[in-house]
This record gives C-alpha cells, sequence and structure tokens, in this order.
C-alpha cells in the first residue's frame, strides 16, 4: 500500500497500488444509477425535495479526492494532503485518489448528463466535499487532520478508516465537537470489536448492513456502534474523470451515507446541535423484522439502519447538545455552554474584570457573608439528615451516580490501511431482486 505504515480504510477496496476497479468495465451511466440500490431503499427523490445538502461543507479525510470526476465537478473544495504536503490538487493516478473519491461520490455526487439523470448520485448531492488527503501515519494519526476540517468550515467530519488510537486524536475528536462539528466515522470489516476513531468519545460510529437492512456479517460491533447503512454493492465513481466507476462492499460506504445524511439533516435545521442532528438519525432509525425487540443501542444495529427522509420530516425534540453521542472527558459538565469558544478577546476581558474586582474590599465582605450562611446551611442539613437516618435505623449514605465514561491513550499508533477488501472486482451489478422499496424512507422488512 504506500502510506509508509499501513491505512485501513474501511471500505471493500484498496487504496493503492494496482487497482482492479480501475480497469473495471465500464457499466452505462444509466445502469449506474439504476444499481444504487440505497437510493432507492431511502427513498432519494423524495429526500430531494426536502433537503439536498446545500450550504453544508462535508470534510472526508481519506486518500484524496479527484476533483475532476465528472459526476464531482464543482462540488470539491481545495484542502490539504497531510501525507506529501501542500494542497489537495485534483490526481488521476491510479495511487491516489480511488478511495476517497468512491466516498466523496457517496455523499455529494451530482451525476451528469441530461438533467443530471446519469452517473453517480450521492445522497446530498448539493453539499460540498473539502477534500483532506491524510493516512494517519504520523504520532498525532488524524489529530491535524480533524482540527484542519473543523478550522475550515466542516460542520460534518467522514472518516472512512480504521487503526490505532493517539493521545491527538481524542483530543481533536473534543475539539470538533466543542466546536459542534459531527464526526462520523466506520467500525471496520473485521466482524470483531470496533476501533478508532469510531470509538472515540464524541464520535458517531457506524455499522453496515445488506441490502435487505440485515447487519452486514463483516461490519465490526460494539457500544460505539450508534447507526448502520447501507454496506453492501455500493456503486461510486473511480478515480478516471469520466465513466469509471465501482461496485464495492465495507462500512466505508455506510459512513458516508450516515455523513451524506447528517448534512441533508444540517440544511434542513441549521439551528441543530451536532448532537441533535445524530439525535434525529438515532430517533428515526429502522430495524429488518429479524432485529425488532433488540435493546437498543444494539451493539451491531446501534439504534438501526439510518431512514433519512423521516429523519428531515418527522416531530423530533431537538434534546441535549450532545444527544447519543458519549460526551469526551473534557466537555463533561459543559452541556449548556455554547457550542463555539469564546474569541481571546471576550476571555481577556473577563480576567481583566475578574483581577479587578480581586481587589475590591466590599467583594471581600460579600463573600465573607455568604461563606457564613453557607456554613450554617451546611450544619443544619446534616444535624437533619442525621436525625433522619437516626430515626430510619439506617447509617450515613447519599445518592449514588456513576460519572461518564472516560477514555485513555491507548496503546501506540499503529496506523490506517484498507481492511482486507471482501471484494475487489470490477464493477459488478448488485443482485438483483432482494430489495422491495416500501416508500417514505422505509426500508425492508420493516414494520
Amino acid at each position: 500500500m504506500g502510506f509508509g505504515r499501513t491505512l485501513r480504510a474501511v471500505g471493500g477496496t484498496v487504496i493503492a497500488g494496482a487497482l482492479v476497479f480501475a480497469s473495471a468495465p465500464v457499466a452505462t451511466a444509466d445502469q449506474t444509477r439504476e444499481d444504487q440500490w440505497a437510493l432507492k431503499a431511502f427513498d432519494a427523490e423524495a429526500i430531494w425535495k426536502v433537503s439536498k445538502g446545500k450550504g453544508v461543507i462535508v470534510a472526508v479525510i481519506d486518500s484524496g479526492v479527484n476533483a475532476d470526476h465528472v459526476d464531482l465537478k464543482g462540488n470539491v473544495i481545495e484542502g490539504k494532503d497531510f501525507i506529501d504536503g501542500g494542497s489537495t490538487a485534483p490526481d488521476t493516478s491510479d495511487s491516489k485518489a480511488a478511495h476517497g473519491t468512491e466516498m466523496a461520490s457517496v455523499i455529494a455526487g451530482h451525476g451528469h448528463g441530461s438533467s443530471s439523470t446519469d452517473g453517480v448520485m450521492g445522497l446530498a448531492p448539493e453539499a460540498k466535499i473539502l477534500d483532506i488527503r491524510d493516512n494517519g501515519a504520523d504520532e498525532d494519526g488524524l489529530g491535524d487532520s480533524i482540527r484542519y476540517a473543523v478550522d475550515h468550515g466542516a460542520s460534518v467530519i467522514n472518516i472512512s478508516m480504521e487503526g490505532g488510537t493517539t493521545d491527538a486524536e481524542p483530543k481533536a475528536v473534543a475539539y470538533a465537537l466543542q466546536h459542534d462539528v459531527l464526526v462520523v466515522a466506520g467500525s471496520g470489516n473485521d466482524g470483531e470489536e470496533a476501533g478508532y476513531p469510531a470509538s472515540y468519545p464524541g464520535v458517531l460510529g457506524v455499522g453496515g448492513v445488506q441490502n435487505d437492512g440485515t447487519i452486514w456479517e463483516g461490519s465490526n460491533y460494539g457500544s460505539s456502534v450508534l447507526l448502520s447503512a447501507p454496506a453492501t454493492n455500493i456503486v461510486a465513481a473511480g478515480i478516471k474523470s469520466n465513466t469509471a466507476y465501482r461496485s464495492g462492499t465495507g462500512t466505508s460506504d455506510s459512513t458516508a451515507y450516515v455523513s451524506a445524511a447528517a448534512a441533508l439533516l444540517r440544511a434542513k435545521f441549521p439551528d441543530l446541535t451536532a448532537g441533535q442532528i445524530a439525535n434525529r438519525l438515532t430517533k428515526t432509525a429502522g430495524l429488518p423484522s429479524s432485529a425488532k425487540g433488540l435493546t437498543l443501542p444494539d451493539k451491531h444495529y446501534g439504534y438501526g439502519y439510518i431512514q433519512p427522509l423521516a429523519a428531515l420530516t418527522k416531530d423530533i425534540p431537538a434534546g441535549s447538545k450532545y444527544g447519543p453521542l458519549t460526551v469526551p472527558t473534557s466537555l463533561q459538565g459543559n452541556e449548556s455552554a455554547s457550542a463555539s469558544p469564546q474569541s481571546g478577546t471576550s476571555d481577556d476581558a473577563s480576567a481583566s474584570s475578574s483581577s479587578s474586582d480581586s481587589g475590591s474590599p466590599l467583594l471581600w465582605i460579600g463573600l465573607g457573608i455568604v461563606g457564613v450562611l453557607v456554613l450554617v446551611l451546611v450544619i443544619v442539613l446534616i444535624v437533619k439528615a442525621s436525625r433522619r437516618n437516626n430515626n430510619r435505623g439506617g447509617g450515613p449514605g447519599g445518592p449514588g451516580g456513576g460519572a461518564p465514561g472516560t477514555y485513555g491513550p491507548g496503546p501506540a499508533p499503529q496506523g490506517y490501511s484498507p481492511y482486507p477488501p471482501s471484494q475487489q472486482n470490477p464493477y459488478q451489478q448488485p443482485p438483483q431482486g432482494q430489495w422491495q422499496g416500501q416508500g417514505q424512507g422505509q426500508w425492508p422488512n420493516q414494520q
């Protein structure tokens, strides 16, 4: 794989080297659109009457994006290359821009031809893609890329990769959440416990389902999986600039679909926080009949597979600031705070005011009075509590409660690389006759 340490992309295709789908038989553009079964499952035509993701920037931290692809041209913002340095100029070579191009097209492809009816259409076709090329191979992992995405206007970050953990990455995730940016990451394709960055507090971890709505056997699992989305036989743009496409399987694609759904929601509900966007997705998620009755979130499905149309149209209470996301340690107790930190000017002014007040005699007198009152109140409460306990025949005690989970630095970074692909075949049509749409964004077998 040519990226120093191995890059583990959570998709079913290889990122570097001899890309088999680069020489794939070219399907007709009409067939390409027809084979995008997930759009039918989502009832995309109805979704696009409500939102197309306009005005939303989704950062794709990946192998790079071919901005010249006919189905992406005009929807890609030049970003930064954290592997070779410099900006992310369009690249159509076989060794770059493959996996990232695929993810970008699933999110924000706009098709081509008359009325854009040919080629690949993303779920959020009017969103913009911020192209960030990184493989997490340095000591900070993807930390710098995540911060770059936040600082350059992204409101959703797509990470279709999995690897080791670093000290910098969870801090960067907390930074993103503090700035109201939703980080979406794939769980992986080993059929094992989900890794990182999907398992960091604050990240929306994603699993994969098949086109009958049931979990895909290769999808990784665990408490970090909050949602699932289409993972099998996903048609996407290839690395060529014209009509090169591929069909692949993996939670990379699932992650891209969840990021796209988040973009749709951020365009429709700009006042909701990142956690509240996640809340709408989890509250409207669905399950196949075979999974009914599961305790949610389930370690495989999470709260279920996404149903973007329902998330856009149903009456869902906004909920808490962080919604279903696990709150990073550094942000705990900050649920009611503003999503954006105060500027340096405000902090300086506050510090100056505090310094000035600290020298006031009246302030010290006031603090002394308050201190006495608090002491008296504490003594009264202790006496009352003691009497109650004696009357009940019980000993001293109090309410118990556990703090939200914390996380540590984990092992040394191992880098990121493509999973052993479940299929590396050239473009192939998805199996026919397995999906029966039910309208309203409902998946098969859903009651």
